[in-house]
C-alpha cells in the first residue's frame, strides 16, 4: 500500500463492477464496515462513458482471458449474493 492504515502495511486489492439497485449496494457497504478485515473501501457508480470505456477494455483482451473474466464475474456474484443473504 502507499501508506500503512492501522499499522498494516500490505494488503488486497479488488476491483467488482457489477449492476445493482441503490438498496444492494447500502446492504454491501454496511457488511463491509462490520468485516474486521476490510480496512478500507470505496463504492462509486460509474458515468456511462466510464461503463463504455471499462467495456471496450474488456473486449480488448486476449481470447483467453475471456473465461477467466466469466469466471471471476460468477464468483463476484456468488459473493455479492452471499452478503446480501447474510443482512436478511
Amino acid at each position: 500500500m502507499a501508506y500503512p492504515i492501522n499499522k498494516k502495511s500490505t494488503g488486497f486489492y479488488q476491483l467488482i463492477e457489477f449492476k445493482a439497485n441503490a438498496t444492494i449496494v447500502d446492504i454491501l457497504e454496511t457488511q463491509f464496515r462490520r468485516d474486521e478485515r476490510i480496512i478500507r473501501f470505496l463504492t462509486f457508480r460509474q458515468d456511462k462513458f466510464a461503463a463504455e470505456y471499462a467495456l471496450k477494455r474488456r473486449n480488448l483482451k486476449s481470447p483467453g482471458k475471456k473465461d477467466e473474466i466469466k469466471e471471476v464475474k460468477a464468483t463476484e456474484h456468488k459473493v455479492i449474493e452471499e452478503i446480501v443473504n447474510k443482512e436478511d
